[in-house]
């Protein structure tokens, strides 16, 4: 058997799991297995930069973040454009595919990934996906691997924030990544007590983040911790359409959101707002032992997948169960925050602000 194999986008921690979770399941069930790993994600693929991997490259990587195999950003939407000297990049990876007689390329990645991989299914290769992103904004799965390690950075700076934030009584603010969806400054805003939290789902009011501010002031509380998502939105701003959002943001001399929220709240209540932003930190470091687990898990399922012989799909989690779910159904599909979700409404009647 001959398995493919490349990890693409952005990096998270437990890429490494879910790669090594794939390999124990294929080389505890099958007696003659070479993988072959492709660098750089699809860039490896069009290319054919790859090399044939060993039982050792996958030893001790259990815990290690980052991809042994290197990745890259390859856009979908310019993966039927010819490369600057003319290469046609999907004929390229079909050429590297057949040339190395593969079975199964696996494919480890996010919403761009998951749609090239969708692709390369289209053309007749047998592909598997395995859900990354510490966003867990892919559609047809409960949870990414990568995003409870996420969390835990975002959680870490956040609560390093609190001592210093009640010190000097100041507003803080912290940014935590999610440019689309929400769902790491949800759970980590939660999980980490802030006071006020911004998603891109709930455009937000500089009048309702004056109102909770000024509301834990008349309570004697001296500070105020809101962690906004890189992607947050005001309500003005939700109703402009991408080109004029655009054009609104680049005549700002604003770094960021935060900076532009943490400038409005110093003219209007003289309090000192300060932005930390964790930024990549927030894909770095081990994995936590959640995502060991699921990456473990995802890993067998997908070997299993492709002893079956079932391929096109991704390797979900749903109700704390592994599930085969057809690319063609998920690709190209974002998992937002429901505004409307039972965890929003608890997070509001404990007094968490969303600025709406």
């Amino acid at each position: 058997m001959r398995i493919g194999m490349l990890t693409s986008g952005g990096d998270c921690q437990a890429l490494n799991a879910a790669m090594r979770g794939v390999v124990k399941g294929l080389a505890n069930n099958v007696k003659d297995l070479e993988i072959y790993g492709f660098y750089e994600g699809y860039k490896g693929l069009i290319y054919g930069n790859y090399r044939l991997l060993t039982s050792a490259d996958f030893s001790g990587i259990l815990t290690k973040g980052g991809t042994i195999l290197g990745s890259s950003r390859q856009p979908f939407k310019y993966m039927r454009t010819p490369d600057e000297n003319g290469l046609d990049k999907v004929e390229a990876m079909k050429d590297n595919y057949k040339k190395l007689k593969l079975d199964c390329l696996v494919i480890l990645g996010g919403n761009g990934t998951q749609k090239t991989a969708n692709l390369l299914r289209d053309e007749g290769c047998n592909v598997i996906h395995l859900p990354k992103t510490i966003d867990n904004d892919i559609y047809g799965t409960d949870i990414t691997f990568g995003f409870y390690s996420a969390i835990d950075v975002a959680c870490s700076a956040i609560d390093c924030i609190h001592t210093t934030a009640a010190s000097h009584n100041r507003v803080f603010i912290v940014e935590v990544m999610g440019h689309k969806v929400g769902w790491l400054t949800l759970y980590a805003g939660v999980a980490s007590g802030a006071d006020i939290i911004l998603l891109p789902e709930i455009p937000y009011e500089d009048d309702r983040i004056i109102e909770a501010i000024d509301a834990r002031q008349k309570a004697g509380k001296g500070f105020t911790i809101l962690a906004v998502a890189e992607g947050a939105i005001s309500k003005e701003e939700a109703k402009m359409t991408k080109k004029e959002l655009k054009k609104k943001r680049s005549a700002e001399t604003f770094p960021s959101v935060s900076y532009r929220i943490a400038d409005m709240i110093t003219k209007r209540t003289g309090a000192e707002a300060r932005v930390t932003v964790p930024g990549h930190t927030q894909r770095g470091g081990s994995p936590v032992p959640y995502d060991r687990a699921l990456c473990t898990r995802l890993g067998a399922a997908a070997a299993q997948a492709i002893l079956d012989k079932d391929y096109g799909k991704m390797i979900a989690m749903v109700n704390d169960k592994t599930k085969r779910v057809p690319l063609e159904k998920v690709a190209g599909k974002l998992k937002a925050v429901d505004p409307e979700c039972q965890m929003i409404k608890e997070a509001k009647f404990i007094g968490i602000s969303f600025g709406d």
